[in-house]
C-alpha cells in the first residue's frame, strides 16, 4: 500500500524544513532498509516541501509514525512539532496530492514549471538507491504525465506571473512615474523574484527589501536591491510609494496600527498603495482606512480584473480529478492481475502437460493441439473478463481469493516474481 507524510511552507514553515533538508534521499534509503513492512520509498525534498512516499505491506500507520521518529532523531525537530505539522495521506489520496504538487498547484507561485522536473528527478534518484518498486514507478509516472497535460491544456504555468503582473498594470493607474516609484518588497520567495522581474520591466530603480524569516540580506545581494532590517522597517514603510507585500507568513505582516505609527516618524506621509499578494493575506483590510493609504489585495484584483489565469486552477484541478480516477482504476485492474497471471498460466501449463503425454504416446497432432490450446482460451477468457469488472467495482479481491481456494495458486508469489523481473529491467 502506498502511504506519504508530506509537509510543506504552509503547515511547517521555512525553519522546519530546513531542518528536514538534512533527510536526504540516501537516509530514507537506510530507514526503509530497516524496516521490513517498507518496500520502497520516494523522497521529494525542496526549499518549500518534504514529503516522503513509501510502499508498505500494511495500511502504512506503523511505518509513517516509524518515520516520523527517523525523521525527528536525522533532521534534530523536536517529534510533537513535527507530527503536527506532517499530514500522512494513504491511497488514492497519495496520489492526489502528489498530481496536484507535481502539477505546481501546491506551490508559492501556482503553476511552476521547476517542480515537475524536481518530481522526477526525486524518482531517478530512488532507482539509483534502489528504493523504487512498481508500485512507485507507476505513481511518479503517471504524476509526471499529469503535469504535462495541466500544463498543456490550461493557462496554470502562467497564473502566478500574471497575478503579479495585473497587480502592478492595476497599480499603474496611480503610479505614472515607475523609475522614481519608492518600492518596498515584502517577502524573498518565488513570488517576490516574479514580483522584482516586473517592477524592473517598468523601469523602477528604487527597490528595497524586507524578509519577515531574516533572509533580505542574502536576496538583497543576490538581485541588487536594499536589504531593510526590522530596525529599519518602521522608516522605509513610511517612505515607500508602493509596499507589495508576498510573504509566506501564516500570520499578518502589517496592519493599522503598525503602519499608523510608521508614517508617523515622517512628517509629511506621502499617499501610499500597499499590494497584498500573500496566501493567506500579509496585511490586515484595516490599514485602508488610514488616510492617503489605499490596498490593493488578491480578492480585489480577482474581482475588478479577472483573467482566465486566475481560474487556472479550477480547470488544472478537474484535469487531476480525472487522472486520479484512471489512476485508482489501474491500480485496481494492477491488483488483480497477479491473479489472472496465475490462472493464465495454471491453465496453459495443464494444457502443455497434457499435449506431452500425447506427444509420448504418438497421439498428438496439429489439429489436437491447435483445438487444445483454442480450449485453454475459451477457459481464460471469461475468467479474466470478470476480474478486470470486479477490479473496476473495486472488488478484485474476491478473484483473487476464488483462485486461491479453488485452484491452489498464490497469486503473491507470481507478482513478486514479476516485482523482481521489472526492477531488474
Amino acid at each position: 500500500m502506498l502511504t506519504a507524510l508530506t509537509a510543506d511552507y504552509r503547515s511547517a514553515g521555512f525553519e522546519v524544513l530546513e531542518r528536514l533538508a538534512t533527510v536526504s534521499a540516501d537516509s530514507l534509503a537506510r530507514f526503509t532498509a530497516e524496516r521490513p513492512d517498507v518496500r520502497g520509498g520516494v523522497l521529494l525534498a525542496t526549499c518549500n516541501r518534504f514529503e516522503a512516499y513509501l510502499d508498505t505491506d500494511d495500511d502504512g500507520t506503523a511505518s509513517a509514525e516509524a518515520l516520523i521518529d527517523f525523521a525527528t532523531r536525522t533532521a534534530g525537530v523536536e517529534r510533537d512539532r513535527l507530527a503536527e505539522v506532517a499530514v500522512r495521506r494513504e491511497s488514492e489520496d497519495v496520489a492526489r496530492h502528489l498530481f496536484a504538487v507535481s502539477s505546481g498547484l501546491e506551490s508559492l507561485v501556482v503553476g511552476e514549471a521547476e517542480i515537475a522536473g524536481q518530481v522526477s528527478r526525486a524518482l531517478e534518484t530512488a532507482r539509483g538507491l534502489g528504493t523504487t518498486t512498481p508500485d512507485l514507478e507507476r505513481l511518479f509516472q503517471r504524476a509526471s504525465r499529469t503535469s504535462s497535460s495541466v500544463q498543456q491544456h490550461t493557462r496554470v504555468g502562467t497564473a502566478g506571473r500574471n497575478i503579479v503582473r495585473l497587480a502592478l498594470d492595476l497599480a499603474g493607474s496611480r503610479f505614472t512615474e515607475w523609475p522614481t516609484t519608492r518600492v518596498l518588497l515584502i517577502g524573498t520567495g518565488t513570488y517576490a523574484r516574479a514580483t522584482l522581474a516586473a517592477l524592473r520591466d517598468r523601469g523602477v530603480r528604487e527597490i528595497a527589501v524586507y524578509s519577515p524569516s531574516g533572509r533580505a540580506l542574502l536576496f538583497a545581494k543576490r538581485e541588487g536591491v536594499v536589504a531593510v532590517s526590522r530596525e529599519d522597517l518602521p522608516r522605509r514603510l513610511a517612505v515607500a510609494d508602493l509596499v507589495i507585500s508576498c510573504s509566506i507568513a501564516t500570520a499578518p505582516i502589517l496592519d493599522a496600527a503598525r503602519l499608523r505609527r510608521a508614517r508617523s516618524v515622517v512628517a509629511e506621509p506621502s499617499r501610499q498603495l500597499i499590494v497584498d499578494l500573500g496566501m493567506p493575506r500579509n496585511v490586515e483590510p484595516d490599514v485602508a482606512q488610514l488616510q492617503d493609504v489605499e490596498l490593493l489585495d488578491l480578492e480585489t484584483i480577482g474581482k475588478h480584473a479577472p483573467l482566465p489565469e486566475l481560474q487556472a486552477t479550477d480547470d488544472a484541478r478537474a484535469l487531476i480529478a480525472e487522472a486520479v480516477e484512471e489512476y485508482g482504476a489501474d491500480q485496481r485492474a494492477t491488483a488483480v492481475t497477479p491473479a489472472v497471471v496465475a490462472y493464465r498460466a495454471h491453465v496453459f501449463d495443464l494444457v502443455d502437460r497434457e499435449l506431452e503425454r500425447l506427444r509420448r504416446r504418438g497421439e498428438s497432432t496439429e489439429a489436437v493441439e491447435r483445438a487444445m490450446r483454442h480450449l485453454a482460451g475459451v477457459l481464460v477468457h471469461t475468467p479474466s473478463v470478470r476480474a478486470r469488472e470486479l477490479a473496476a467495482a473495486g472488488e478484485g479481491d474476491r478473484f483473487t481469493e476464488a483462485v486461491e481456494v479453488i485452484f491452489g495458486l498464490s497469486p503473491a508469489a507470481t507478482a513478486a516474481d514479476e516485482d523482481e523481473t521489472t526492477l531488474a529491467g
